[in-house]
């Protein structure tokens, strides 16, 4: 009888050992990503528009990229095209010539505050130094009550946050492997319920609750859906086929690689090479992009974001179903055994 209770804790050692290791390394990773990333944002290739037929507008550009590799110039057929590219999120500013002889820097600050700052910057001096004048003006400018442009990604992140939490929650209520095709329907059911309530309570919360935005309720409702879903067939997915030790990869995915990468607290050009492209295709970058696009920009700059997270949901819920059918009705048996 006396010797139970070491029993036990000899058996739950390497499991526990296990855990803590575990932890250790998500932490080191976190610590590791975050400031790696983010403790020296450095410029590189910022885009600017200008149109293929506007010499003056070139010739600023290609001295300035002589100089400097901190903005990157994207041509485009016309000027149309150019402000065309600004309002889809292609590019930041867009330089053109104006009627005076002088130039005219059109911004879209709402893509991302620094990006915009550090262009009207380098074109200021380049234009000086050219000796021509220069207007700027910002066509697509953030909120008065979001000057840094930071909301989207905050709110991407509660979207994020409460999806993966809602898939944890039921795994460790219920298991992570539904043991039938008719339970995994329920859970995927339960989780896109809780997205579309969590949806409407983020955009009630930063629209007339807080007043940060003023109307778009319906747009970012929406991609809040979109996102927790998105979020939530992930983790359920991942949990599935690893049990509750999934969580620490879904962590690692959605979290410690996915909130720095997610081009949110800084643009993508600032941050390090191996996370400049991550926010196209990981759930929290895809989820800020639609949402500012939502709010602020053309609607045609949400086609991808939209499409990477519905990608993101499907293969989720498959995956999830293929847990259900490998490992879900396995644990019936085991537990017979």
């Amino acid at each position: 009888m006396d010797e139970a209770p070491e029993v036990r804790v000899r058996d739950s050692l390497p499991r526990t050992v296990g855990l803590l290791l575990g932890t250790l390394v998500l932490a080191a990773a976190f610590i590791a990503a975050y400031v790696g990333a983010l403790h020296q944002p450095n410029a590189r290739d910022v885009p600017v528009g200008v149109a293929m037929g506007d010499q003056p507008a070139r010739t600023v550009l290609a001295a300035v990229r002589e100089r400097t590799h901190k903005i990157k110039p994207i041509e485009y057929d016309d000027s149309g095209a150019a402000d065309d590219g600004l309002t889809s999120r292609e590019v930041y500013a867009v330089l053109g010539s104006a009627p005076d002889g002088g130039l005219v820097l059109t911004t879209a600050s709402a893509g991302a505050p620094a990006a915009t700052e550090l262009v009207v910057q380098v074109l200021t001096s380049a234009a000086q130094q050219a000796r021509l004048p220069l207007r700027v003006t910002d066509e697509v400018p953030v909120a008065g009550s979001d000057p840094r442009g930071l909301v989207p990604f905050y709110l991407a992140v509660g979207y994020v946050l409460g999806g993966y939490l809602a898939s944890t929650a039921l795994g460790i209520a219920v298991g992570t492997a539904p043991r039938t095709l008719r339970r995994a329907g329920l859970r995927i059911g339960a989780l896109a319920v809780h997205s579309v309530a969590l949806g409407i309570v983020g955009a009630v919360i930063v629209g007339p609750v807080l007043d940060v935005w003023d109307h778009d309720v319906p747009a970012v409702a929406g991609a809040g859906m979109l996102a927790a879903f998105a979020a939530a067939m992930v983790a359920a997915a991942v949990q599935g086929w690893l049990g509750v030790l999934g969580t620490g990869l879904v962590i690692l995915l959605l979290v410690v690689l996915g909130n720095p990468g997610s081009g949110g607290i800084y643009a993508p050009e600032f941050l390090p090479t191996w996370l400049r492209g991550m926010h196209r295709w990981n759930v929290p970058g895809l989820a800020t992009d639609l949402i500012k696009s939502a709010v602020y920009f053309d609607r045609r700059s949400i086609g991808w974001p939209v499409t990477g997270l519905a990608l993101w949901a499907v293969l989720g819920l498959v995956a999830l179903l293929g847990a259900t059918l490998v490992r879900g009705r396995r644990a019936p048996a085991r537990r017979a055994t």
